[in-house]
């Protein structure tokens, strides 16, 4: 009976080829991103042109632009301000570069002399403008700020108004009292009207203006 026995060396298996791969450089780069630098310009840019646009919003309607030296003053007390000015007026803080840009080429133009240092700046929606600018006034007694953060300057109707000259602002009369000045006058002596016409025209026509729209509302209702 014949035997067979498995040989006792078994062949050396070979070794697989090596598997290689082809990737392109550029498939291995990573995906470049944006510069940080190249975002922060353009929110930057962007935020400097929300700024000159809500500027020349704000100019719309607007009867007095003052700036105001705000350096030093904390955001609570610029805040303060803000809720005790009336609902007629608004104060923006904003470079002067910006605000300079807002108003070129406008009537507001004037107010560029005082554009230096750092400025928090008061638009006023109305014809009473001694009382728009009470509260700043009262702050400053408050806090005592008189010499550092006072205005630096304003203008209305077209003309500047340097920090020494706020007191023609302060003491203009009220709509209401040209109105019962003028009204005293045309039901005095002729001499009471001729007075009253010399003074400064704007405060004539409004009166006036106030006078007739008086005379009309009487007339629709009889």
């Amino acid at each position: 009976m014949e035997t067979s026995f498995l040989p006792t060396t078994l062949p050396t298996a070979k070794p697989l080829p090596a598997f290689r791969t082809h990737i392109g450089a550029a498939s291995i780069r990573p995906q470049q991103r944006p510069r940080r630098s190249t975002i922060r310009a353009a929110i930057t840019r962007g935020r400097k042109e929300e700024t000159v646009a809500t500027v020349r919003e704000q100019l719309e309607g607007c009867y007095l632009l003052a700036g105001i030296k705000y350096e030093g003053l904390t955001v609570k007390q610029l805040q303060g301000i803000r809720d005790a000015l009336p609902e007629t007026c608004s104060l923006l803080v904003a470079k002067n570069t910006l605000v300079g840009k807002a108003i070129e080429g406008t009537p507001w133009e004037a107010l560029k002399p005082c554009m230096k240092g750092m400025n928090a700046w008061l638009f006023v929606h109305t014809e009473e403008v001694p009382t728009a600018l009470k509260p700043y006034r009262a702050f400053q007694k408050e806090e005592r700020v008189e010499e550092n953060n006072d205005f630096v300057g304003a203008v209305f109707e077209g003309k500047f108004y340097g920090p020494g000259d706020f007191k023609t602002l302060e003491t203009m009369p009220s709509r209401s009292e040209v109105y019962a000045t003028l009204l005293g006058a045309l039901q005095g002596p002729a001499t009471s009207l001729v007075a009253t016409l010399q003074a400064p025209a704007r405060d004539v026509v409004a009166v006036l203006s106030a006078y007739v729209r008086k005379l009309e509302e009487e007339a629709g209702a009889a």
